[in-house]
């Protein structure tokens, strides 16, 4: 294989914090940042297959993960200062400009680079949640409202209970979160997202067999950095929900305007959760190109079906 398809790790000094990428190939910069509770490792599919179609792919250790730095403060992790790390890649990488792609929680931080900054960030791709205009309240009051403090964000939002929980056990907490979430998991045993009184970890069901789509080897990966990580820094990004509300009140009514694509599969519960949102993208992109829904497939979707996304990302990204 050409050394420029191959992979390179490097840590730089970007908004006050070291952040840790991986990359490969050399051409226009696709910057592709992950979520919940994954580091830049869940985008190997895409990065091999970006830098083969000539294209320069950038997958960071989101801040809080892997061996990104993992500042103290809660107030820390923010989708703005996610941004910020963004553009501050670019800044060190002497990149003008980025297609920004975004999976679960690095779905939010691409819409808002994309809003916030059409100068660098040229077209948008998210990956299972949609752009959701802000509400009239927080997400996590109208759970409140509701009554209904078993939601699981609501169970995150308390410093040390998720942690003690999750890190008791990193084995069943990886490998029933990527089959409960998964598109193959039948509907008795998918997640709901509520917690029982026993914990998180007892609101996941475990497979039955290994998984198809994802190695042992892969899930050592994610846990190893978990291991030494810990989760705090993933789970601050949970508790920063009601101060990213009161943050984006500027937001109120804008769209975002450079070319987007959106995909998700079929079977993610966010596909049901948010389907408003989505029937809504028009409406606030109005430049969207495509949405794509994926057969059979569930959250994890660009490690479940890494040959379609790699399709609809390349299609995309040869249109521009």
């Amino acid at each position: 294989m050409s050394a420029q398809f191959e992979f390179r790790e490097t840590e730089i000094k970007a908004n006050g914090i070291t952040i840790h990428i991986t990359e490969a190939g050399e051409g226009p910069t696709v910057m592709l940042c992950h979520g919940f509770p994954e580091i830049g490792y869940s985008w190997r599919h895409q990065i091999r297959a970006l830098a083969i179609a000539g294209y320069r792919a950038i997958a960071p250790d989101m801040r809080g993960y892997g061996k990104t730095d993992a500042p103290n403060a809660v107030t820390s992790y923010t989708t703005l200062h996610s941004v910020g790390d963004m553009v501050a890649i670019l800044d060190a990488c002497n990149i003008a400009s980025a297609v920004i792609v975004g999976h679960d929680w690095g779905a939010p931080v691409a819409w808002t680079a994309a809003m916030v900054r059409p100068d660098r960030f040229r077209a948008v791709v998210g990956i299972a949640v949609p752009y959701v205009a802000r509400g009239a309240a927080s997400d996590l009051d109208v759970w409140r409202q509701a009554s209904r403090n078993d939601f699981y964000q609501l169970y995150f939002q308390n410093l040390g209970v998720a942690e003690a929980n999750i890190e008791s056990d990193l084995d069943a907490f990886l490998k029933g979160l990527f089959w409960s979430l998964s598109g193959k998991v039948d509907d008795e045993h998918r997640w709901t997202a509520f917690v029982p009184k026993q914990g998180f970890l007892a609101s996941l069901n475990q497979p039955p067999q290994h998984l198809t789509w994802i190695s042992e080897q892969d899930l050592d990966v994610y846990k190893e950095n978990l291991a030494r990580t810990g989760l705090r820094g993933p789970l601050n990004w949970y508790r920063n929900i009601d101060l990213n509300w009161q943050l984006h009140a500027f937001f109120e009514g804008q769209k975002i305007i450079q070319p987007a694509l959106f995909i998700c599969g079929n079977r993610d519960p966010i596909y049901t959760w948010l389907k408003p949102a989505i029937d809504a993208l028009p409406n606030n992109l109005p430049n969207l190109r495509d949405t794509v829904v994926l057969s059979d497939v569930g959250h994890w979707i660009q490690q479940e079906d890494p040959t379609t996304v790699n399709a609809s990302l390349i299609k995309f990204l040869n249109s521009l």
